[in-house]
């Protein structure tokens, strides 16, 4: 008995992210010197980062700015 073939759709191309190199575009959550997660805005950014440290504070989490390439340290 033959397996019927199933039509596989294209999947949607997705974006790809290097953790060693940083963003051109977007803020992005840096932990102890290396690039997490990826925003579209800063205060998203800063919300995911203020969690991060309110539960482990004893890590170092910077917001990464990739359109001016400055990090700035939370506290």
């Amino acid at each position: 008995m033959k397996k019927p073939v199933s039509a596989i759709d294209e999947p949607e191309p997705r974006k790809v992210t290097r953790a060693d190199r940083p963003p051109a575009e977007g803020f992005v959550v840096v932990v102890d010197g290396h690039f997490k997660s990826e925003f579209d805005t800063a205060d998203t950014a800063e919300v995911s980062g203020r969690g991060l440290k309110s539960t482990y504070p004893m890590l170092q989490v910077e917001i990464y700015d990739a359109a001016t390439k400055v990090r700035t340290l939370l506290t």
